[in-house]
């Protein structure tokens, strides 16, 4: 995780989402959030020994409340803007939903998010941290969620709920940047296209067991320039974006959509939606300007 990277993806999700009318119509029942602290909503506040955390000043200065609220930015983040977008409210993180106090009122119907700064999509990734959520233990916390939303609706009632609900995907750049990092022993192992495949094989993987617990309309999510984020450029005397970097993450989204295929043929009714985050975070950088955003955003990537 990159707070840079951070600040700088949750800007283009707000200039994203400006280009559409919200409507005040529900478009679907629930979102249910799996990611990483670009969607990361409080559960990393839950979460005792992790040191990727956003619980205190200057993030959420912008938010309603003023106060930090667990998010990595100084307001609303991707997952807000999405479910502003379906009409629905944020989804809730979901250690907040189980902590002792609120255990026993706990509502899943209108969605949850699980996504935790610092995760990625293998385990492990986020040893930098000391703690986090990763992938897989995030859909082990969803099927608590399903099981819960089977009792509440019954069988058919769940899948029913299920199939026209939400589910976005937003992970993957922490996979990367710790592969690329300075002190990254990974490399030594593991060529980039092993990285890649291994990456894409096991996100697979993942969202085969999301759609065998209901889920059929995904919001899929694709890396952004990973080389561009600070911790990358200071390495360059130049300070230029790493090319290396960037081009491993391009072609971990050419995966992505290739394996977002694969599944359309393998999974009946499953249906998905691409956000191509390399392109627009690029032109973000090249033309801030067009943006109204080029003071900020020169400050933010100079040396400090």
């Amino acid at each position: 995780m990159d707070q840079g990277l951070g600040l700088l993806l949750s800007c283009f999700f707000i200039v994203f989402s400006s280009l559409f009318i919200f409507s005040e119509a529900q478009l679907a029942p629930a979102l249910f959030m799996f990611g990483d602290s670009l969607v990361d909503v409080g559960n990393n506040n839950h979460l005792k020994l992790s040191l990727a955390k956003a619980d205190f000043p200057h993030n959420g200065v912008d938010f309603p409340g003023k106060k930090p609220t667990g998010r990595f930015c100084n307001g609303k983040n991707a997952a807000d803007f999405l479910a502003e977008k379906l009409g629905l409210p944020s989804a809730p993180p979901y250690l907040s939903l189980i902590s002792k106090s609120n255990r026993s009122n706990a509502s899943f119907v209108a969605g949850v998010s699980f996504a935790s700064g610092g995760a990625g999509i293998f385990d492990g990734t986020d040893e930098l941290y000391k703690q986090s959520l990763p992938l897989k233990k995030q859909l082990d916390y969803y099927a608590t969620v399903y099981e819960r939303l089977v009792q509440q609706l019954g069988s058919a009632g769940a899948q029913e709920h299920l199939s026209k609900s939400v589910f976005a995907v937003v992970i993957g750049s922490n996979d990367i940047l710790g592969y690329f990092g300075s002190d990254s022993s990974t490399r030594n192992k593991t060529a980039p296209q092993q990285l890649v495949d291994s990456m894409a094989a096991t996100l697979k993987e993942q969202l085969k067991r999301m759609y065998n617990l209901g889920a059929r309309k995904f919001a899929m999510v694709g890396v952004g320039a990973v080389g561009c984020c600070p911790s990358q450029r200071n390495k360059n005397s130049t300070e230029e974006c790493s090319e290396e970097a960037n081009y491993w993450s391009v072609k971990y989204n050419e995966r992505l959509k290739s394996l977002l295929q694969e599944l359309i043929s393998e999974l009946k009714g499953m249906s998905y939606s691409y956000f191509d985050t390399y392109s627009v975070m690029l032109n973000l950088i090249q033309k801030p300007a067009a943006y109204g955003i080029n003071y900020w955003l020169s400050a933010l990537f100079s040396e400090t």
